[in-house]
């Protein structure tokens, strides 16, 4: 997403009546190497891994009738295939302890973010070692992203800002968490976030003043959230931002269209009064957000707000 700053809202940390500038690790697992070979045979285009995990088991990539050569090489190099191979044979992966097998993906959909690749779509053959049965696989990978929940003092009252968007996957307009999804493998989850809010609302954040809200999480869980595991491999991290600013503040940010229209970015900010967000979206991050953001305040988790 293109930066973008609305000269209509001048927003700085430094004078918060003038400009808002709203101030204030995750889990690395170890890269497997595998062994591959392309087949002569086209088509179909095939290639052949061998997993770490499953080294009497080489595992068939396949690509689908639609998916050109130069597509089928991007899926199999990309990050999105290969953290979800890291992710089948980590410690809590599936194919960890050696009950289920890889033995077949079906390369289905490829759809480039420019030159790299930004949605996946694949079917994994997973078979029940003890049953001999196939475990549902087919997956539609998009890596990871990021929320933030940003919520602002005024008058002794507490606003959320959301963003208001178009989803045409859902055929709806939804309020939402300033977000976005990791434009590389670099796994810079704060950066990101800073990044997508400044973008989509205009605010400016900094990197002192966010709490990792998915960082409270149990270990086990890899700090993250999976808001549908059943189809996608979308793990969210949630960041909060806490501040106060005057009344003026949070009238300038309501109803601010931000985004690139050029871009088919239709934006609009939001102010909600915090007692009412529970129940005024259906996004997911949102109810989320308030969940871990409650449960933290409540174990005494959270810093002091800054004056």
């Amino acid at each position: 997403m293109t930066r973008l700053l609305q000269a209509s809202v001048p927003l700085s940390l430094s004078s918060l009546s003038k400009r808002l500038s709203l101030s204030s690790s995750s889990t690395r697992l170890q890269l497997r190497s595998f062994c591959c070979k392309m087949s002569s045979d086209s088509p179909p285009l095939t290639h052949s891994i061998t997993l770490p995990s499953q080294l009497t088991e080489p595992v068939e990539i396949v690509a689908a009738p639609n998916i050109s050569r130069s597509e089928f090489r991007s899926a199999i190099d990309s990050s999105l295939f290969r953290q979800w191979l890291k992710n089948m044979e980590s410690e809590n992966g599936v194919l960890y302890g050696g009950a289920l097998s890889l033995r077949r993906v079906l390369i289905q959909g490829v759809d480039m973010f420019g030159k790299r690749i930004g949605f996946l779509k694949f079917v994994a053959d997973v078979f029940d070692k003890e049953t001999g049965k196939k475990v549902p696989g087919i997956v539609f990978a998009r890596g990871p992203a990021v929320a933030v929940l940003i919520l602002l003092e005024s008058e002794d009252k507490t606003y959320a800002v959301l963003t208001e968007q178009v989803r045409i996957p859902v055929g709806r307009v939804i309020l939402e968490l300033p977000a976005g999804m990791l434009d590389d493998d670099k796994g810079d989850f704060l950066g990101t976030a800073i990044r997508e809010v400044e973008e989509e609302t205009g605010i400016c954040l900094k990197q002192e003043d966010m709490v990792d809200l998915t960082a409270f999480l149990d270990q086990s869980t890899g700090g993250k959230i999976f808001p549908s595991p059943g189809g996608c491999d979308e793990e969210i991290s949630l960041f909060l931002y806490r501040g106060q600013v005057n009344k003026e503040i949070i009238e300038q940010l309501q109803g601010k269209e931000t985004g690139l229209r050029e871009h088919g970015e239709l934006i609009k900010v939001c102010a909600v009064p915090y007692e009412k967000l529970w129940c005024m979206t259906a996004d997911a991050k949102v109810l989320a957000a308030i969940a871990l953001y409650e449960m933290a305040k409540k174990e005494g988790l959270l810093p002091h707000l800054k004056a």
